[in-house]
């Protein structure tokens, strides 16, 4: 029932770094992708080309974006809000772009200062300007299994949505629970509701761990033939506009569980985890990946 190769986009220095409040100097974050581009991951969501104003962590897209030293085998990509974040991206050499929504009115007015309509609006645009290049798009839409506002989110709801991303130009839409409230048979019934409208294989999913179902629900999906899981080295990460929400679930753990189950992923969990402790000493946190943890007493 299970794929027999799944693909991790890695999105710790993105998603991961931006709700800290402690700078991070750019040289550690370019360095830190640099360490994460030798470990196997295919694709790894370097920064966001969004205000400071805004999210202050990530001011200096420009300079991480062009100071991290590629690997032809990576994918380097960058969270886009509107058409000038496309054009400082499209000028840092970007190789993709990720565009978001929300399924939530309320979360998208916190988030992102407009309604749901407007949000794909500008999510046209920008997708207008990238095939100009040509250059892909990824979308996300967050709180499709919950809403620290409204509540609980219907899955033809998320459903409209996604189907209108493929239609506007998306490869693939990531379906995120950003307050970590999914459990698995939630999960798998909007994975079958979401699938009836758009094609199994261009969906992703990316779960936070608030209540811990993280890795229980990555399994659900996997049994539902998700290939694209979303995660996060050490459980970095949060939503600066989703109270309550917890970290990203773990890259480590993630690629622990596939290991597990016999399912190719390309990633070197070790070097992975010494990664993880590394970002974590430099942020003076400790890493929410449990096998992070253990393999850091391990003797074998």
């Amino acid at each position: 029932m299970h794929p027999k190769e799944v693909t991790i986009v890695e999105v710790g220095p993105r998603d991961g770094l931006q709700n800290e409040s402690k700078n991070i100097p750019t040289a550690l974050k370019i360095d830190f992708i640099n360490q994460l581009s030798t470990v196997g991951l295919k694709i790894i969501e370097a920064t966001s080309f969004v205000s400071p104003k805004w999210v202050p962590q990530m001011a200096d897209h420009n300079a991480v974006m062009t100071g991290i030293q590629r690997r032809p085998n990576v994918r380097y990509t960058a969270l886009v809000p509107n058409e000038q974040g496309l054009k400082d991206a499209l000028n840092c050499d970007a190789q993709e772009i990720a565009v978001f929504t929300a399924a939530s009115e309320t979360f998208s007015q916190k988030n992102t200062n407009c309604s749901i309509e407007e949000s794909l609006n500008r999510i046209a645009a920008v997708i207008a300007g990238a095939k100009k290049h040509p250059i892909p798009v990824r979308g996300y839409v967050s709180c499709t299994l919950g809403c620290p506002f409204e509540g609980e989110i219907n899955p033809q709801h998320v459903q409209r949505i996604a189907e209108k991303l493929i239609t506007l130009g998306c490869y693939q839409v990531s379906l995120g629970d950003t307050i970590g409230v999914g459990t698995p048979h939630k999960v798998q019934k909007l994975i079958d509701v979401v699938s009836q409208k758009i094609p199994l294989d261009t969906l992703a999913v990316h779960f936070h761990d608030t209540y811990a179902q993280a890795l229980v629900n990555i399994y659900a999906a996997l049994e539902k033939g998700i290939t694209t899981v979303d995660s996060s080295v050490a459980g970095l990460g949060g939503c600066p506009y989703a109270p309550g929400a917890g970290g990203n679930v773990a890259t480590e753990d993630v690629v622990y569980l596939l290991n597990g189950l016999g399912i190719d992923n390309g990633v070197n969990l070790k070097k992975l985890a010494a990664i993880g402790r590394m970002i974590c000493d430099h942020l003076a946190i400790t890493p929410r990946s449990k096998v992070s943890i253990a393999l850091a007493g391990a003797t074998y």
